[in-house]
């Protein structure tokens, strides 16, 4: 049964790393995937629960005879449900802020972006462009940063033709900017829900590798630019009657979402809580502020739904994003219970017993397959354990896989679901990425690979 539950989870990462050609959706396939798994090890749960928690499973039982419905509730409340949390965990910090970006969306807090990026100067256009989402990216989820940022790009942007290679480039800022902060992407949480690292200590060895892989390609691009770009004309977007919020009130909502981001992380340390309370709280704090300064715009209902769908579009694609990572987490869970990824950890440290070695091998594997996918399942070979420098909190292991799918995914754009996204918007073809974007990404990407594991000896 171990062989058929890891086939299952095999299967799955095939059919999402060729999500374009079936067309079938990779959250369905992961929440069908885990389902399936965990049924079938409720169904031979007796022998599992022997050999992997023995002695817990007898202090449950607290002297009562073993049965089939102790077994089932064993499983239920003691295995199933720390593997549902650890992914509810990841899911409430991105609802909430997805929630957040919403709010401060709706109320117009980054109308001025359309104004302060606008120029006529294609290379100044270009790095101001990137330079903000790769700000933003590292304090947001990566899903609601592409789709703000692409929906600026084509604000300025007339042409289909310039739409693709900003886009490109913003889908770049958006990849490493997340990879910059424990906040950034989901891959960052998970790690540091783990335990495996800290946020300070993190931010400051990625700052570097992330920095190179964004601007490497970003400059060489702006090289082949010529001067001047056509833009559209420079107007604030028409809102209607859906927020009547003067410009220091939109400040102030930006600094309370924005700044309670950041403080998240300070949140977590002092309290020792679970990072997504800090976000639930910083969105209730910004709630509140949005009732308070919108309070005639309720009383009087005359707030609406505006034209813009670019909520809509972040609530879409971050639905789908947040039942893919329950799916994967449940799936990449139920193989770990059934031993499986033991004997994985132990037969790749056996054949390659290098972590840089394997963190390469990690890039290329997210060149194809999510690179969410990619690194929970490399994550769950192995325990944070301070007798192993590798494994410790902190640890290269972690930062290496981290950062070797945030590269594999970027060679592709295939390999992240902000590039699939990011292709769907801009009409970027696989085949049109590779010619004009892969050999920048893969230079850029193996240079701050280099730079990351020279970080991590010295």
């Amino acid at each position: 049964m171990t062989i058929l539950i890891a086939a299952i989870l095999i299967v799955s990462l095939l059919f999402i790393s060729t999500e374009r050609l079936t067309h079938i959706n990779k959250a369905a396939v992961a929440v069908f995937a885990s389902t399936l798994g965990w049924v079938l090890y409720v169904s031979f749960g007796a022998d599992f629960v022997e050999s992997q928690h023995m002695a817990d499973y007898k202090s449950f039982l607290d002297g009562i005879q073993p049965n089939s419905v102790a077994v089932k509730q064993y499983i239920a409340k003691s295995i199933f449900l720390p593997y549902l949390g650890q992914a509810a965990a990841i899911v409430l910090f991105l609802l909430a802020t997805m929630s957040i970006v919403n709010i401060l969306h709706t109320n117009g807090c980054f109308d001025f972006l359309t104004i302060w990026i606008r120029t006529r100067n294609s290379r100044i256009l270009l790095w101001k462009l990137t330079a903000f989402t790769f700000f933003l990216s590292a304090n947001l989820d990566n899903i609601t940063t592409i789709v703000l940022m692409l929906t600026v790009t084509n604000t300025i942007l007339p042409r289909t033709k310039d739409r693709k290679l900003y886009g490109t480039m913003v889908l770049l800022a958006v990849i490493f900017g997340g990879a910059l902060s424990v906040i950034g992407d989901p891959v960052g949480l998970v790690l540091w829900n783990k335990g495996a690292i800290t946020a300070s200590d993190y931010t400051m060895t990625m700052a570097i590798p992330c920095a190179i892989a964004w601007m490497l390609p970003t400059a060489l691009v702006s090289l082949k630019l010529k001067s001047n770009i056509d833009i559209e004309r420079p107007t604030l977007p028409y809102r209607g009657d859906d927020t009547n919020l003067k410009i220091w009130q939109r400040i102030v909502m930006l600094l309370v979402g924005i700044g309670g981001l950041w403080f998240i992380p300070t949140f977590t340390a002092i309290t020792q809580l679970p990072p997504f309370l800090g976000a639930l709280c910083t969105l209730s704090l910004l709630w509140i502020v949005n009732e308070v300064f919108n309070r005639s715009l309720f009383n009087a209902q005359k707030r609406r739904i505006s034209y813009d769908d670019t909520p809509q579009k972040m609530q879409y694609n971050s639905i789908q994003q947040i039942l893919y990572i329950i799916g994967v987490m449940l799936a990449v869970g139920v193989v770990t219970e059934t031993g499986f990824m033991h004997w994985l950890s132990t037969e790749i440290d056996t054949l390659v017993g290098n972590v840089w070695i394997v963190g390469a091998m990690t890039a290329l594997i997210s060149t194809v397959l999510d690179s969410f996918a990619s690194c929970v399942t490399m994550i769950s070979l192995h325990e944070v354990t301070n007798a192993i420098p590798h494994y410790a909190v902190g640890g290269a292991y972690w930062k290496v896989l981290s950062f070797g799918t945030a590269v594999g995914g970027s060679i592709l754009a295939v390999g992240s679901i902000s590039g699939v996204i990011m292709m769907q918007m801009q009409g970027v073809s696989l085949n049109w990425y590779f010619r004009h974007i892969t050999p920048l990404t893969l230079l850029s990407g193996v240079i701050a690979f280099v730079v990351l594991c020279l970080e991590l000896t010295i």
